[in-house]
């Protein structure tokens, strides 16, 4: 769907916009947009080009990635700009531990580039199929006792602002912009290259294990102290949970088996798992007879890789999520407490929630800013009605001063992230510099940060 290098668009020039009129959807099919046209550019002075023009013509200007965000943060019905011909490793700096990579480029490709250059980023999410800007305007994490998002790893970046100017940010350049950027909803300007810390490459161990509900809990204070990273699925219905904990190891190598690891990774939690959700959704008495029985299908396992083999997983089940950060000490009273309304609800829901953790971090917008955090993630399998599930559990988290995911499914509005981020008018202000005219905005901009 996107211009390629030899189109020509209305102005004349390559890769100008191109009217479109097509409805764009994100992965999950919850949000779709018409926007009028697109453009492709192929380089920063193109990306400018495009925005300023689309300034002058009145038109809202949004980047898209892959689209992989369950809100409408990337929606427009002016000019949508599709990075795919901003992608690629531009730079990297062995001494300083730093790489520069355009910002289309999916982390899938950012991963297998810095393998090859035996380099690696110190930690990630649990799928890479995002772009870089949108993984980390949207604040995309992994889990970590000392290592943040991937938004926290930036060391540097370039931003194209509402009149087409390139701003060079980093903690001596620009540094308040710097300071928001790094997470900024798209709201700031379009990024066009990223500078990520990066470290040689190194080896994790991974252990997963079946664990109880009760246990857990109970452990979760030491399970997180004891390990890099730690992360759990609790699986409703049932009081089995399954447990996963990676640290640095010295070796040796030790990936999962080929057959073992299409069994488990492949047939149980995508082709079994995909089916067992069908049928939940056609018929959802069923569901929690067979959680109790797919809970226990997954056995422990302990492997060795390099970093993004064992951070990420294939994710071929599409669903729709809700994801909250809360402060940490107050995760397991929330879980319980979730745990509680589901079973005394009419609720059949077939996807475990998972668990992860994040050190604080000083940007801006991120649900990390300034305390360390607990995350919980509820799912609901694509098609399935979510809303009375994602209610009752948005409840809960915000009753505990929870902070949502910026790319997921929530219904919270300006005031009340006022109240949840003490640095929340720096943003606004900056937004209010950067983008009197609110070229980059839209519906969802202007419900959580206000007109």
């Amino acid at each position: 769907m996107g211009t390629t290098g030899s189109t020509t668009g209305p102005t004349g020039a390559p890769n100008g916009p191109k009217a479109y009129g097509t409805t764009w959807r994100n992965w999950a099919g919850n949000v779709t947009a018409r926007p009028a046209q697109e453009v492709s550019p192929a380089s920063v002075e193109e990306l400018a080009a495009a925005v300023r023009q689309a300034a002058e013509e009145g038109r809202r200007v949004k980047p898209v990635g892959t689209g992989h965000s369950f809100t409408s943060a990337a929606a427009t019905d002016g000019l949508l700009i599709r990075p795919d011909l901003l992608t690629g490793i531009r730079h990297i700096d062995r001494e300083a531990g730093t790489v520069t990579v355009e910002a289309g480029t999916p982390l899938k490709r950012l991963n297998l580039a810095l393998a090859r250059e035996g380099l690696s980023l110190t930690n990630m999410g649990d799928i890479m199929e995002q772009t870089v800007a949108g993984a980390t305007s949207t604040g995309t994490h992994g889990t970590g006792r000392d290592s943040a998002s991937i938004s926290a790893q930036i060391q540097a970046l370039e931003l194209v602002t509402a009149d087409g100017s390139v701003l060079h940010c980093s903690p001596k350049e620009n540094p308040e912009i710097f300071a928001a950027a790094r997470l900024g909803l798209g709201a700031l300007g379009v990024i066009s290259a990223i500078t990520f810390a990066v470290e040689p490459e190194f080896l994790l161990t991974a252990r997963e294990e079946p664990m109880t509900f009760d246990r857990v809990t109970a452990e979760f204070d030491a399970l997180h102290a004891e390990n890099e990273h730690f992360e759990f699925y609790w699986f409703p219905h049932t009081g089995n949970c399954n447990t996963k904990r990676n640290n640095r190891s010295a070796g040796p190598e030790q990936p999962v088996g080929k057959v073992s690891g299409f069994f488990e990774d492949e047939f149980l939690s995508n082709g079994l798992f995909q089916a067992v959700n069908s049928l939940g959704r056609a018929v959802p008495g069923t569901i929690p007879t067979v959680a109790k029985i797919s809970s226990k299908a997954l056995s422990a396992r302990t492997y060795t890789d390099i970093p993004y083999k064992v951070f990420t997983s294939p994710r071929r089940v599409r669903f729709v999520e809700m994801e909250y950060a809360l402060p940490r000490e107050a995760l397991v009273e929330a879980l319980r407490e979730l745990r509680t309304m589901v079973d005394r609800s009419n609720l059949r829901i077939s996807f475990p929630v998972e668990v992860r953790t994040a050190p604080a971090d000083d940007i801006t917008l991120s649900t990390a800013s300034g305390r360390e955090s607990a995350y919980i993630a509820v799912h609901m399998y694509k098609g399935t009605p979510y809303q009375a599930y994602f209610t009752a559990a948005e409840r809960i988290f915000t009753a505990h001063g929870g902070r949502p995911h910026w790319g997921k499914v929530h219904t919270r509005d300006a005031e009340y992230f006022a109240s949840v981020y003490p640095r929340f008018g720096e943003f606004t202000e900056l937004r209010d510099r950067l983008d009197p005219d609110r070229v980059f905005g839209n519906d969802y901009l202007r419900r959580v940060l206000g007109d």
